[in-house]
């Protein structure tokens, strides 16, 4: 925005000289120190010049200008302010007393003084073009455009004109981009283009605009545009590096990255190379390579302690390595350098959101936007927290079959409601009705739930579940009570420990329903992952059941995730089982049971609104000292946005892995669910804004 201003100045300075028809060659070298810009010398010229002639107008306003533009643009409204008093209708002192304004930034200050002046002189290019920069000042772009028009019908291809419409046309189109309009954004920076063929400022915004609205190609092809000299080369494969990232193309970023860093050590340019340094760590940690990426943030840490931008790229590697503390004592350093930093605040808010701070996660969210209205990835991030927190009913129907001739369907209805970032309540109400087609036995369960969640610390949650469960066999029914008590922590960076107990009534089939069995499982589950792919998943679980019988069970799975976008794992899953008493006749109860799969699964999306999720898994199962036999199973998903409220889901999955029933078995299961959001927002949203 300087840069317009430097030519209005001068623009305003040749008119004055021209107005005025002085040719005083004692002040010609004052003249030609403020032409030059040498506004500090041209000051003290002109104060020397007043002492021998104080009343010699033109010198006044031109000393005004010297002082106003060398830094004291105060003393030049005292100045031309005082001069008004004895010319009230001079028109060179109005204008020089409204532009004093705008180097003060006075800009409310100065819209009606230029609107006065420009209907009392509506042909005087001077004032024309001090209103319209006056209005872009106020960022009121539009009116600015129609009155720079103006001052180019009365001055046509005048320079500093041409170039304030460059800087208006800028200034619009981030407006628009800012609201999310890009076409109009993108046309706006276009139209520069008529002014100033490929101006380098339009094609790096042009490219940004791209680079937001993810039209990767659109971007890399306007940063091949940009590159018309080994620098601005380097800032091309700079920006076309963040493009592939973008376009979920991390090794060709990483590849573009490194060719930038080769390029910039020849050109000498700290600025330069600072920027691609840091795009160049980016994209190792885009690429997981930590402990590259933390040698270089080493190295240039050692040379450049507290840079806002080393301090920011400790701060990413933290949130991609899980610790979450560096990173917020990071964006803290930066936020003390600069309490208005854009990448400071939103980085503090998802840094917070990491350590499932979430309430301060959303206070640092909302100063972002206090500071950068309606900011794009503020607003997304705080939609992000509000679907987590927003009241929801969701409807889950299926219906299953197995080879034993059982049939079943049930419906849960759940509805769950967040009082504030630490306390949730959800009720639920599911009934099933199974039925066997051979013998004819019909059951059915009512089972009624209410659940109270509590954060009693950031990563450490205690939830709990309570409610009935009445079944009803032919002519018979019974009601028991149920539980589920679960203490979900992460006591270390990358590792997820759960404590559980639930009691629940076995009501798999009809025959099951009918013989009244409660279960009571205390259950360990353990997940470890690493920072290379790796990961190992745990749970020991321990059954008490109310005919004596015991049940032991441990599953262990080791994984290897292979891709991240889509994710893609494999991995190999155990799983041994052994019941105190074996009852064959009545449920699937060996004394020994062993299973080895190998899985694969798969999740991503086909759209911005559609996700996918396949898994498969193959292997062996043996029951005692029984011959192995083969198992297999298999899981799809698909679930659709259809509105901003309103989502759906569709599943099936087969397995014929043994059950509580039978080894041998087969089950098949197809469901559907509905989530509906109840209002717009969490009920206690509002509170967080004041």
């Amino acid at each position: 925005m300087m840069t317009y201003k430097y030519y209005f100045t001068l623009s305003v300075f040749f008119f004055l000289n021209i107005f005025s028809g002085v040719a005083q060659n004692s002040m010609e070298a004052g003249f030609q120190l403020l032409e030059k810009g040498q506004f500090a010398a041209a000051g003290i010229f002109f104060e020397s010049y007043l002492k021998s002639d104080p009343e010699n107008k033109t010198a006044q306003i031109c000393y005004g200008r010297a002082i106003g533009l060398s830094g004291e643009p105060q003393k030049a409204i005292a100045l031309f302010a005082t001069m008004l008093e004895t010319y009230p209708e001079d028109f060179e002192i109005q204008i020089n007393y409204n532009e004093s304004l705008l180097w003060d930034k006075q800009y409310e200050k100065a819209k009606p003084l230029y609107a006065d002046l420009v209907a009392d002189y509506p042909n005087n290019f001077g004032a024309v073009l001090g209103y319209a920069n006056t209005l872009s000042n106020l960022k009121e772009y539009k009116e600015a455009l129609l009155w720079v028009d103006k001052a180019l019908s009365i001055q046509p291809k005048n320079e500093s004109a041409t170039i304030s419409k460059k800087y208006m046309r800028l200034g619009y189109a981030n407006q628009f981009v800012n609201q999310q309009l890009y076409d109009q954004g993108k046309q706006l920076l276009k139209d520069i283009f008529w002014d100033f063929p490929e101006d380098k400022d339009a094609l790096l915004n042009l490219a940004n605009v791209y680079l937001i609205s993810k039209e990767v190609d659109s971007a890399k092809t306007t940063y091949l545009r940009y590159a018309t000299s080994p620098k601005d080369s380097i800032t091309a494969l700079n920006g076309i590096s963040l493009a592939a990232h973008i376009g979920e193309k991390d090794k060709k970023a990483l590849h573009i990255a490194r060719i930038a860093k080769s390029k910039v050590l020849k050109l000498k340019d700290p600025e330069l190379t600072e920027r691609t340094y840091d795009r160049y760590v980016q994209a190792l940690i885009w690429n997981r390579k930590f402990k590259t990426a933390q040698e270089q943030i080493d190295s240039l840490e050692s040379t450049n302690p507290q840079r806002k931008w080393i301090l920011a790229l400790k701060a990413t590697l933290g949130l991609y390595t899980s610790n979450t503390k560096i990173s917020i004592e990071s964006y803290d350093a930066i936020l003390t350098q600069d309490s208005t930093s854009f990448d400071g605040n939103l980085g503090k808010a998802n840094a917070l959101f990491a350590a499932d701070q979430i309430e301060n996660a959303y206070h640092a969210a909302f100063k972002t936007l206090e500071i950068y209205k309606n900011q794009k990835d503020a607003m997304g991030f705080i939609e992000k927290l509000n679907l987590m927190h927003t009241p929801n009913i969701e409807e889950h129907a299926a219906y299953t079959f197995d080879n034993g001739n059982n049939i079943a369907f049930y419906t849960n209805t759940k509805v769950d409601v967040s009082f504030s970032t630490k306390f949730r309540t959800t009720f639920s109400y599911l009934y099933r009705t199974t039925e066997n087609t051979v013998t004819l036995n019909k059951a059915n369960s009512h089972v009624l739930l209410a659940g109270l969640e509590y954060k009693l610390l950031p990563k450490t949650t205690l939830k709990t579940i309570f409610g009935l469960n009445n079944s009803r066999f032919m002519t018979t029914a019974y009601t028991q009570p149920v539980l589920d008590i679960k203490l979900q922590m992460q006591p270390y960076k990358l590792q997820n420990l759960n404590l559980g107990y639930q009691r629940e009534v076995q009501n798999f089939n009809a025959d099951l329903i009918e013989r009244e069995i409660v279960m009571n499982h205390y259950s360990l589950d353990y997940n470890l992952g690493t920072n290379f792919n790796l990961g190992w998943y745990t749970q020991l679980m321990h059954t008490q059941q109310t005919d004596t019988n015991t049940r032991n069970l441990i599953f262990t799975s080791l994984y290897y995730t292979l891709l991240r976008k889509p994710t893609l794992k494999t991995g190999v899953n155990f799983q041994y089982i052994t019941f105190k008493d074996q009852i064959p006749t009545i449920y699937f109860s060996p004394d020994q049971y062993k299973a080895i799969e190998i899985f694969i699964d798969v999740r991503g999306k086909f759209s911005k609104k559609t996700n996918f999720m396949a898994s498969a898994a193959t292997g062996f199962q043996q029951v005692e000292q029984d011959p192995q036999t083969a198992i297999f199973r298999t899981e799809a998903s698909l679930q659709h946005q259809i509105s901003k409220r309103l989502s759906a889901n569709l599943y099936g999955k087969y397995s014929n892995i043994a059950s509580a029933t039978a080894a041998g078995f087969e089950f098949t299961e197809l469901g559907v669910k509905l989530k509906w959001l109840l209002t717009k927002k969490p009920i206690f949203h509002t509170k967080l804004e004041e």
